[in-house]
């Protein structure tokens, strides 16, 4: 392991994080999904975390208004399927690309594939002056896990990209698209 390399041991769980913050070799039993996401509320203090059924009430209209969505993976992930009518951003996009994206006084909520990557894109999004942003606490993997509507192509979809074959088992494997291209 390199000097630039942390080791993040969290319950059944092992996380590496690179230097420039790229995520590596997550191991775990199930369990997983909770460690990463307190990770990531660790890792990310400042980042408001939105649980899966405060997205799915703001989508069917609560009286809030819609947030833009904003997918942080890969094209590759993306193609597999997305929360219905997410934009597509690189994870590695810097405030200022994405800025041109939002519509001023219009929330936004981020995600990825379990709350990463997203909560990295959030944080920058707020230290640029987007003050309503927050992640997706458990990302696109817990929003197919409990069955909410994702899609393809503009149609409905049943499968999520899995990231690597490490991460992917914190999907349900009903949800796991088994022959897709590794996230690069």
């Amino acid at each position: 392991m390199s000097q630039n390399t942390k080791r993040i041991v969290f319950g059944a769980g092992v996380l590496l994080v690179l230097a420039g913050g790229a995520v590596w070799a997550l191991a775990g039993d199930g369990r997983g999904l909770e460690g990463m996401k307190k990770l990531v509320r660790t890792r990310f203090p400042s980042v408001q975390q939105l649980s899966t059924e405060a997205l799915s009430a703001r989508l069917k209209g609560d009286g809030k208004q819609v947030p833009v969505l904003l997918d942080v993976r890969t094209k590759a992930e993306f193609e597999v399927s997305h929360l219905p009518g997410a934009r597509r951003v690189d994870p590695e996009a810097k405030a200022a690309d994405v800025l041109p994206m939002l519509e001023k006084n219009r929330p936004v909520v981020t995600y990825c594939s379990v709350g990463y990557r997203s909560s990295a894109m959030a944080d920058r999004l707020r230290k640029a002056g987007v003050t309503d942003v927050s992640n997706l606490e458990g990302s696109i993997f817990q929003w197919a896990n409990e069955g909410r509507p994702i899609e393809a192509g503009g149609k409905p979809a049943s499968k999520v990209h899995p990231y690597n074959g490490t991460f992917g088992k914190m999907l349900d494997s009903q949800r796991r698209a088994e022959s897709a291209a590794p996230a690069k």
